[in-house]
């Protein structure tokens, strides 16, 4: 789907397949909720080491066949061989799927790259050209990749993942603005061209938060420990403090041009939802 009537923000959306039908609820409620701001498209992530993929397939399957909303299946290339790979971008193609995710996936500690498999990102992209016109978007960290050799290896990697293929950088989620938009100057410089677009994470649970920030190299500022400090039992006033620095950090981006988000809702649609509304995005209003 394209942008909204105002023409000013687009925003595209992450779940991750459910693995129960009490998740299953939840997300389906979310996407139904959600699918109102039309959103470019919507991401389901999978597993690192191929661990969701049927259920990964599930979800992407009845996004396309129950909703008008452009599916965009994650697709690791670890672990797997190009074949594998080749025949799972084939089933989606054949599906009606016209955009993926491309990622590595996260390394396993005793990892081995296969001889007959995608090795890098850049490789995937390129494979996955070569299966069908893809719309392809890949990852990008404005606090540097935690297996980067350097901040400059980081950015040289993102441009061949760009130069394979690729449309759009979705970036790890970041609170720092400051962060994304020196990120955004050094891409520059580098000869990046591309979109890159912000990932934000509303913040369900603070300690939640913290695991995943750990794992992935992003900071969690001091002033965020702060505004969340004692809130362990107030479920209501951690959701409004989460809606109010979600907003502040897209209004503020948005000031610096930023025309284009992707949220990691973790298959909840309160915040995100609100969060778009104050970006202006809103559900289309048929006339009377």
């Amino acid at each position: 789907m394209g942008d909204r009537a105002t023409g000013t923000v687009s925003v595209s959306f992450e779940f991750f397949p459910p693995h129960n039908p009490e998740m299953a609820a939840i997300l389906w409620s979310s996407i139904e909720r959600l699918a109102e701001l039309e959103p470019r498209f919507v991401s389901v992530t999978y597993g690192a080491d191929g661990s969701t993929r049927k259920r990964t397939h599930a979800a992407v399957a009845r996004i396309v066949s129950d909703t008008n909303l452009t599916a965009a299946p994650h697709l690791t290339c670890i672990d797997a061989s190009r074949g594998e790979i080749d025949d799972i971008a084939r089933a989606y193609w054949d599906m009606g799927v016209r955009h993926l995710v491309a990622l590595r996936g996260d390394l396993p500690d005793d990892y081995v790259p296969r001889a007959d498999g995608y090795t890098y990102a850049s490789d995937l992209v390129a494979g996955l050209r070569r299966i069908g016109d893809f719309d392809i978007s890949v990852a990008a960290y404005p606090e540097v990749h935690p297996d980067a050799a350097s901040p400059l290896s980081d950015l040289e990697n993102l441009k061949r993942k760009l130069d394979s293929g690729a449309s759009r950088a979705i970036t790890q989620f970041f609170f720092d603005v400051e962060v994304f938009l020196r990120f955004r100057d050094l891409a520059a410089i580098a000869g990046i061209e591309s979109t890159l677009v912000p990932g934000i994470l509303p913040i369900t649970r603070f300690p939640q938060l913290q695991r995943f920030a750990e794992r992935c190299g992003a900071n969690v500022p001091k002033w965020l420990h702060e505004r969340f400090a004692g809130l362990e039992d107030d479920a209501g006033t951690r959701q409004m403090i989460a809606a109010s620095v979600a907003i502040e950090q897209v209004r503020k981006l948005q000031s610096e041009g930023v025309d284009e988000f992707h949220f990691y809702t973790l298959n909840r649609s309160e915040l995100t939802f609100a969060i778009c509304h104050a970006l202006g995005v809103r559900a289309h209003q048929a006339a009377a």
